[in-house]
């Protein structure tokens, strides 16, 4: 199993050894694409899903340094809230290896309607449902690649 980013068309797409099983809409980030810490931009290369975190957590529910809030964000909020699931990526490459460090994750979005978009502080978002239906499907440690 993979999970393969295309930054261009904004998608992220779940693989198995006979194709392609889902793909889902997401954001990158708005500032673009690059691992500079404090730059806001999305990483690329080949990174690994180094935690999952979120078993159970409601959809639309807020964390905040990782851990569930109880409270729920809502479209009009104009917080980047990091919802519903976590998926912590950590960088295999030699100038993405600080991905970890930064907090770089796969995540739930409360901006939904910006899906298909670049939008994020970094992250790549997914609808809540969608970020569930991945999160239950792939296991610790699978493959990601961001293409840009």
């Amino acid at each position: 199993m993979q999970i393969r980013i295309h930054v261009p068309s904004q998608t992220l797409d779940l693989l198995d050894p006979s194709g392609l099983l889902r793909r889902y809409a997401i954001s990158t980030s708005k500032f673009g694409l690059g691992s500079e810490p404090g730059s806001h931009k999305t990483p690329t290369g080949r990174f690994r899903v180094a935690e999952k975190i979120g078993d159970g957590a409601a959809p639309g529910e807020i964390f905040v340094s990782r851990v569930a809030t109880g409270r729920h964000g809502t479209e009009e909020d104009s917080h980047d809230h990091v919802q519903t699931r976590i998926l912590w990526l950590e960088g295999l490459d030699p100038e993405n290896a600080n991905t970890l460090a930064r907090y770089i994750y796969i995540h739930g979005t409360n901006a939904e309607s910006k899906l298909g978009t670049p939008a994020s502080m970094g992250c790549i978002r997914m609808s809540n449902l969608d970020v569930i239906d991945l999160y239950d499907r792939v296991p610790d440690g699978v493959p990601v690649e961001i293409l840009p």
